[in-house]
């Protein structure tokens, strides 16, 4: 055998230890890497491995342990070796530029970091978790009546076990953050509203007969388009334009005939303002109503002129709000009507303030499923 043959020999014997040496080295560090120890070993992840400690992926009953890698690392080699590639933007916030060093950084990131792994879970089915927890595996003779329901219809859907299972290992974190830092935004800029004779409330503006007379209890609903009909120093003379029944007091104004997609509510010293324009029979309910304008003085700030941003951020709200607990519905679930209910049924899973709360009713009525393409607006 000639030296050429030999010395190719050795190098062909040479490389395939090497890459033998590699791939197990390789693996090695990914099964190192993986574990729960080293995971927890990292003091930016202090927090939540405490709330991993006490949560029943811990310690339950069965003595079955979750460890990390069994919810934070899709099965498979590809998989695997993907979620590791990814994870070195981890080193670059650990030791290059510190994210998350301190429990302040922490925790003022929880609801992106939350929200990134929620998505990631998502893009894959939620493949860690049917790793462990199969859909034909289940006995719903042995859950409750409501869990069964709900397993059963998720099963026939293959659907995401993340959409609905949030802060099984971890805590849920505040989601409110972001979207209330937009309405702040949008409160900077109705300051001064200026521009378009069209305005939109950005919360519930009072309303009264004259520039400087005394509030009562009239005043504008959350995103309710106005009329600009005057501007006086710090007021505005505006008119509001909808629908109320024919029957009763008539001082309550909604958005569209036949839905309480509500406008705005009025007193006593503005009824003498109010013109009916027309009177129509809704052809669901057989009650008579009428459409009418009012007018009235309202404070200068708290409007703006695009009623986008505002929608924005309801729906901002919207996704932060429902996400914490199961997949966002549409606005197209419910009629405009069928939201009132709907909204108040999941008022004890949430924590919105009148105003928000207000905001996003009229956001879901407003792009309900009864509502007209040209009126979702």
């Amino acid at each position: 055998m000639s030296w050429i043959k030999k010395s190719a020999l050795w190098w062909g014997f040479g490389g395939a230890v090497a890459m033998a040496l590699v791939i197990m080295g390789t693996w090695q560090g990914v099964h190192y890497t993986s574990t729960t120890e080293f995971c927890l070993s990292c003091h930016a992840m202090r927090t939540v491995g405490e709330e991993y400690r006490s949560s029943t992926h811990f310690r339950n009953a069965s003595g079955v342990r979750a460890e990390c890698k069994d919810c934070h690392i899709p099965p498979g080699i590809m998989p695997t070796l993907l979620r590791k590639t990814e994870a070195l933007n981890d080193l670059y916030h650990t030791f290059i530029s510190p994210s998350i060093d301190t429990p302040e950084k922490f925790a003022s990131k929880r609801a992106e970091l939350a929200q990134r792994e929620w998505q990631r879970m998502s893009a894959s089915n939620s493949a860690t978790c049917k790793s462990c927890h199969r859909y034909e595996a289940m006995d719903h003779a042995k859950q409750s009546a409501n869990a069964a329901a709900q397993m059963s219809a998720a099963m026939a859907k293959n659907s995401n076990c993340i959409d609905c299972h949030k802060g099984i290992a971890h805590h849920k974190p505040d989601m409110s953050s972001g979207f209330r830092e937009r309405y702040k935004q949008l409160l900077r800029q109705g300051e001064a509203p200026t521009g378009n004779d069209v305005l939109y409330t950005l919360s519930e503006n009072a309303l009264t007969v004259a520039p400087g007379a005394p509030f009562g209890k009239a005043m504008l609903f959350p995103a309710t388009p106005v009329k600009v009909l005057k501007r006086e120093k710090d007021y505005l003379l505006v008119e509001v334009t909808g629908w109320r029944e024919s029957k009763g007091r008539g001082r309550v104004i909604t958005q569209f005939r036949g839905k309480r997609v509500f406008s705005a509510v009025l007193d006593a010293s503005l009824m003498d303002n109010v013109n009916v324009l027309q009177t129509q029979v809704d052809p669901e309910s057989h009650q008579q109503w009428q459409q009418v304008s009012v007018t009235a003085w309202s404070p200068a700030t708290g409007y703006i002129n695009n009623i986008d941003p505002l929608w924005r951020y309801a729906d901002q709200m919207l996704q932060s709000t429902c996400s914490a607990c199961h997949s966002t519905p549409p606005p197209t679930r419910y009629t405009a009507n069928g939201w009132i209910a709907g909204l108040k049924a999941m008022s004890t899973y949430y924590r919105l303030s009148p105003v928000e709360e207000r905001t996003l009713l009229k956001y879901l009525q407003t792009h309900a499923s009864d509502v007209p393409a040209s009126e979702k607006k």
